[in-house]
């Protein structure tokens, strides 16, 4: 559908609502679960390892299907895979709220997670299809909206629904935002004429298996490698190696002559846009996916918050996303933006610096208020992010090129969330050694820095009543917590600044974006100024 038809259509809003509702309970549903694990493993009686495929069985098939909507889309029609993967998530949701055995947990969450692919690269495609280009800006913030803050507010809803309810609830609530979603779809979308399938259908069976298996593999690595110190296990190194032959073999596959009907259209790669903005939205996963789970490891081990106080602290960065995102929308909305997509990028970069270095010269003595300052600050960066690269990478795509382009960004964004996860777990669970080694060997009798410290908390003891022996034994003891908890403050400091490095690493691509077009053309050769 052209941008002109969509000017003219009186239920684009009401779709809008739909898609957006569904995209945030798709993507709140990745992080609302991971507070209420241990609540789950307690019910079902299940280990906290075999616990954690409750999130890694709904990741893994959530990965493997979000490069195939496209080619899904373009085989059953728009209209008939949105309803129908919003119906199918909305009713594994009941189901996995239902069950009372983990396998059978982790088997609904599965065919929940490949019914959400849908729910976000189709949705994203979808409205940049039936809005006009001047009104791209707005809804495309809207969308930002959404799939940013809800995995910064989804552990702290989990929290409350599994403290004040029950867990089951943490599904339960999908029912009537799913029912409301599906029928605004099913309703008032239309299939454009130039998506409805003409004749038999040509499946790509090999190229289907190939991308399954790699991705899969992949993800898996992914998820468990930490947990299985990676490559000192035989299966992520099995795991490691079909994984990348697969996703080798299939890329070969796909771009192959003889393969008539490729399930995935890498040629769309040509694009410089999209490819750029491809590799940007890698390092946002990295970046936004990656602090939301370094930031509560953080505030409840070393800061001594809550749950729901550290959820409490993330609350204003994600104000601060959703209104960065609506004024970016609005901005870029302008025939003639005061302000270019380019600057507002590099703006948002600065930004995200900022803050992730605050996060990391925080100390073991810091509360609530000192870090509320370098989280809105990043909240602010991440709603300056995503809507003008959005926008930029999206706007040169034609027809079922947006799609495929979508679903890329949106696999991107997952894969970079989920390889954040596991570098930063690994990364702070290392560093929090070596640094824990490099403070201890400072603390031997000949040290007299140490030996002042020593001496200094043994007669404090001493004269508060204890004996010198016990004054003497408790001193170490302090002095031991006293490293350990300066150890792990210098690893997570590290894994923040980390994380700031991986953005500032990918920062020069801005430069390669394109203004994008707002009169519904093709971009403009000429740079953004």
């Amino acid at each position: 559908m052209s941008n002109q038809q969509s000017e003219v259509n009186p239920y684009r809003w009401i779709i809008l609502i739909g898609l957006i509702t569904s995209a945030v309970l798709e993507v709140l549903d990745s992080t609302i679960v991971n507070v209420a694990l241990s609540t789950i493993a307690g019910n079902l009686g299940a280990t906290t390892e075999e616990v954690a495929w409750i999130s890694t069985g709904y990741i893994l098939s959530n990965v493997i299907v979000l490069p195939l909507t496209a080619w899904l889309s373009s085989v059953f029609g728009r209209r008939i895979y949105l309803t129908a993967s919003i119906v199918g998530f909305t009713i594994f949701s009941f189901l996995c709220g239902v069950s009372t055995t983990l396998p059978e947990l982790v088997l609904w969450r599965i065919l929940q997670g490949a019914a959400g692919a849908a729910l976000l690269s189709t949705s994203q495609a979808t409205l940049r299809e039936i809005f006009p280009a001047h009104e791209q800006g707005t809804v495309q913030s809207i969308y930002v909206l959404g799939i940013i803050v809800a995995p910064t507010l989804g552990p702290m809803a989990g929290g409350y629904i599994t403290d004040n309810y029950s867990w089951p609830w943490i599904f339960f609530v999908n029912l009537p935002v799913g029912a409301v979603a599906a029928f605004f779809i099913a309703a008032f979308l239309k299939d454009p004429p130039g998506q409805k399938h003409q004749g038999p259908v040509k499946v790509d069976f090999l190229g289907i298996s190939l991308l399954a298996v790699g991705l899969g593999c992949v993800q898996y690595v992914l998820e468990e490698g930490s947990r299985k110190d990676w490559f000192d296990d035989e299966r992520i190194v099995l795991m490691t190696v079909v994984g990348g032959l697969s996703l080798l073999l299939m890329v070969l596959w796909e771009l192959s002559p003889r393969n008539r009907h490729p399930v995935i259209n890498f040629r769309v790669l040509k694009n410089r846009d999209l490819t750029t903005a491809l590799i940007l939205y890698l390092a946002l996963g990295f970046g936004l996916y990656g602090g939301t789970f370094l930031f509560p490891l953080f505030a409840q081990s070393l800061l001594h918050l809550t749950p729901t106080a550290t959820g409490a602290a993330m609350v204003p960065g994600g104000i601060a996303t959703g209104v960065a995102a609506i004024v970016s929308g609005q901005i870029l909305n302008r025939p003639k933006p005061i302000v270019s997509g380019r600057a507002i990028i590099l703006g948002g970069l600065v930004l995200f610096l900022m803050g992730t270095w605050d996060l990391g010269t925080l100390n073991s003595q810091a509360g609530e208020p000192n870090v509320r300052i370098a989280l809105i600050l990043r909240g602010l960066s991440l709603g300056m992010l995503f809507t003008p690269i959005n926008l930029a990478a999206l706007s040169s795509l034609k027809g079922r090129e947006i799609a495929e382009g979508a679903s890329l960004l949106n696999l991107m964004r997952q894969l970079g969330g989920s390889i954040g996860i596991a570098a930063l777990s690994t990364y702070v669970t290392n560093h929090n050694a070596l640094h824990y080694n490099h403070l201890a060997a400072n603390t031997w009798q000949g040290n007299p820095a140490f030996q002042e410290r020593l001496s200094a908390i043994s007669a404090g003891m001493q004269a508060q009543g204890m004996d010198p022996d016990t004054a003497q034994r408790t001193a170490l003891t302090m002095i031991s917590g006293l490293v350990r908890t300066q150890s792990m403050t210098l690893s997570y400091s590290d894994a923040f600044h980390l994380i700031g490095l991986a953005i500032l690493v990918v920062s020069p691509l801005v430069f390669i974006l394109r203004e994008p077009d707002r009169s519904g053309g093709p971009p403009p050769e000429m740079e953004m100024h």
